[in-house]
C-alpha cells in the first residue's frame, strides 16, 4: 500500500476529471481525494497498490476531453483511516 500526492496540469478541468477519478479509484479499490486548484490544475491524493494507482491514473487519461500534459508526484505517509474516494 503507498499513498501519492498527483498535481496534475492540462486541459483537466471542467471535462470530468475528477467524475472518472472516482468511479476509477471505486473500481480500483484506492482510496484518497480529487479537487480542482485555482490555477487550472488538479490535484489529487490517493492510495492503493502501485499497480491499483496505475490503473486509476490509465483510466483518467483515456476519458474524453482530458489531456494531461504533465504530472508531479511525490509518495506520502499512508492515512490507515482512510475508507472512500471523495471529491474536495
Amino acid at each position: 500500500m503507498i499513498r501519492r500526492h498527483i498535481v496534475f496540469r492540462g486541459w483537466v478541468q471542467g471535462v470530468g476529471f475528477r467524475y472518472r477519478a472516482i468511479r476509477a479509484a471505486e473500481l480500483y479499490g484506492c482510496t484518497g481525494w480529487v479537487r480542482n486548484d485555482w490555477d487550472g490544475s488538479v490535484t489529487m491524493e490517493i492510495q492503493g497498490s502501485e499497480e491499483s494507482i496505475d490503473q486509476v491514473i490509465l483510466a483518467i487519461e483515456r476519458g474524453t476531453y482530458v489531456q494531461i500534459e504533465s504530472m508531479e508526484s511525490r509518495t506520502l505517509p499512508v492515512d490507515e483511516n482512510e475508507s472512500s474516494f471523495r471529491v474536495r
